[in-house]
């Protein structure tokens, strides 16, 4: 209905002449706005599952509490603990300092690809998409169309988003771009271990009845059903609307404040997403303070759409651009999210029986305009430079992981879930190959052998692969070879790839024997998008700047 009305009100003013006034893209965009809509209701009180009155033993007598904390998009830059910290270091994230040094900090540690959704499935499943087949993140209906469209307008200097609308139709609908229910989740493994199961935040692997967080293993899930941080306009935000992005536009049109509880209808969560997330979270360890629980914590900041709440944006102070202010703020409530949960753990008298783990699911994206997020490496969300896929990845176990612990072996997000597995003494599932490793031994000090020979990254064309210090990347567009060594060239600025050619046909022969025998994707990418390595998107690119095409 509300499509039909904006059609109508358009054919009204091109009747009058008006049309002349709105650019195609400008019309896309307001139909894109109001079509593709759902109904909110008001916020609604979560009734979760409490545990028993009474513990059926003690603490340290029960299998480990498992709190997974996910950021999105988070730049490695951002936060404090390896000295950086956003603005240079005006502000510094002091709660997740805090548990990387009450921990084991894993210094090389790895997203599972540059993009969220197929991360997310490794942290989930301990699998590569080779096994899988969730190679691509899903995307909403007509976002690649719309998104090629802007970009083809726009004066950034790089070339257009290549858009493939066959491949487009031979996608399956929204839901059902999902991680298969074949596919044994980390909670499945814990549930069948006598866990409580509970998601709370971005979930992003599909949302139909074979996909959803209830289908994969959760018991409870509180789900971030759209993609808006606070209404537009909402007098307790503030909002910076990048006019450059071709993705913050398409999500101004069409996400909404929006959760939804265990696969009910829609209703508008009760604040500030990041503040809401812990103000539940916090809910589920009390409610569950007597029996072991695993809960995932799968925050949206600090994706775009920017926004944050007025009181953080005032208490960062005058930061300039105003992206940025906006961007730091959003840190701080993520820190502040963080220092909640560990306070709420010491006040229960449950930190020495919790683990607590802390990653984000790729790199700082370069299209919000933000050039130091990811320093020192190069690259952005959406290539495999180091800045794409290199993730703090902190674990807190007081009294079993030595405080302080730092782990340099190259480890990835294909480690979670069997060490998580390890460590609440649950089963691996039967019949399933895991590509990760537990990382306990390393994390306890009872190693310093790297857990991998290798650890590999693809997207379509685009692959990716380290084997020791050594790493190659290789895409088709542009035809080109990568190769850089990373204990020499942490940042990648040497290409080695010419002067190399035994090591690059090696590393290669190291990426077609890992795609022998693969799951093909479960459905192809319509997408190819260019992104400029060395500087944001709110720089116009320059002949010569290097640029890499991300296929999705």
């Amino acid at each position: 209905m509300k499509l039909r009305i904006a059609l109508a009100v358009i054919a009204v003013l091109a009747g009058l002449g008006a049309f002349a006034w709105f650019h195609r893209v400008d019309i896309t965009l307001f139909l894109a706005s109001r079509s593709g809509k759902f109904d909110v209701a008001p916020t609604q009180p979560i009734a979760w599952d409490a545990g028993p009155e009474t513990p059926a033993a003690a603490p340290a007598e029960r299998p480990p509490n498992i709190i997974f904390i996910l950021a999105d998009d988070l730049g490695f830059n951002d936060i404090s603990t390896f000295g950086g910290g956003v603005a240079g270091g005006r502000v510094p994230t002091p709660n997740i300092d805090r548990l990387a040094a009450q921990g084991a900090v894993f210094t090389q540690a790895y997203s599972g690809t540059a993009t969220c959704a197929p991360s997310r499935a490794m942290l989930m499943t301990g699998r590569y998409p080779t096994r899988t087949g969730f190679e691509f993140t899903p995307t909403p209906p007509g976002m690649g169309r719309i998104i090629s469209m802007i970009s083809s307008a726009s004066s950034s200097g790089l070339p257009p988003v290549i858009y493939d609308a066959d491949a487009a139709s031979r996608t399956p609908p929204f839901r059902d771009q999902g991680l298969p229910g074949s596919e044994v989740t980390i909670a499945e493994t814990l549930r069948a271990a006598g866990y409580h199961t509970v998601h709370i935040g971005k979930w992003h692997l599909g949302n139909g009845a074979e996909f959803g967080p209830n289908a994969q293993g959760f018991d409870e899930s509180l789900l971030m059903a759209s993609g808006l941080h606070l209404p537009d306009g909402d007098p307790r935000g503030v909002s910076a609307k990048l006019d450059f992005d071709p993705i913050d536009r398409f999500l101004w049109a069409r996400m909404q404040f929006a959760a939804s509880f265990n696969d009910g209808p829609w209703f508008a969560p009760g604040g500030y997403l990041a503040d809401y997330w812990t103000d539940e979270s916090l809910r589920v360890i009390e409610a569950n303070r007597n029996r072991p629980f695993f809960l995932y914590l799968a925050h949206w900041s600090v994706h775009s759409p920017l926004q944050a709440t007025r009181e953080d944006y005032d208490a960062v102070g005058d930061i300039e651009p105003h992206r940025l202010r906006v961007y730091a703020a959003m840190v701080r409530a993520l820190d502040r999210s963080v220092g909640r949960i560990l306070d709420a753990l010491d006040r229960q008298g449950m930190s020495e029986n919790t683990i607590v783990v802390f990653s984000s699911d790729n790199g700082g994206a370069g299209y919000i305009g933000l050039e130091d997020i990811n320093a020192p490496y190069r690259g952005w969300k959406a290539t495999m430079f180091e800045g794409g896929i290199r993730v703090p990845l902190f674990m807190r176990w007081p009294g079993r992981i030595p405080a302080g612990a730092r782990i340099t072996a190259p480890v990835a997000h294909i480690d979670v879930a069997p060490t998580l597995t390890a460590a609440a003494n649950a089963s691996a599932p039967e019949g399933v190959e895991i590509d990760g490793r537990n990382l306990l031994p390393l994390a306890f000090g009872e190693t310093q052998e790297a857990p991998h020979d290798a650890i590999f990254w693809q997207s379509g064309h685009y692959r990716a692969v380290r084997q020791g210090d050594w790493k190659l990347q290789v895409s088709q567009r542009p035809a080109r070879a990568l190769l850089f060594n990373l204990a020499e060239d942490p940042e990648e600025r040497n290409n080695l790839a010419d002067a190399m050619p035994d090591r690059v046909a090696a590393l290669r022969a190291l990426l077609d024997a890992h795609q022998q025998g693969a799951r093909p994707p479960l459905y192809p990418y319509s997408v190819e998008a260019p992104i400029a390595i060395d500087h944001s998107l709110a720089q116009p690119a320059n002949e010569g700047d290097e640029i890499i095409y991300w296929p999705n």
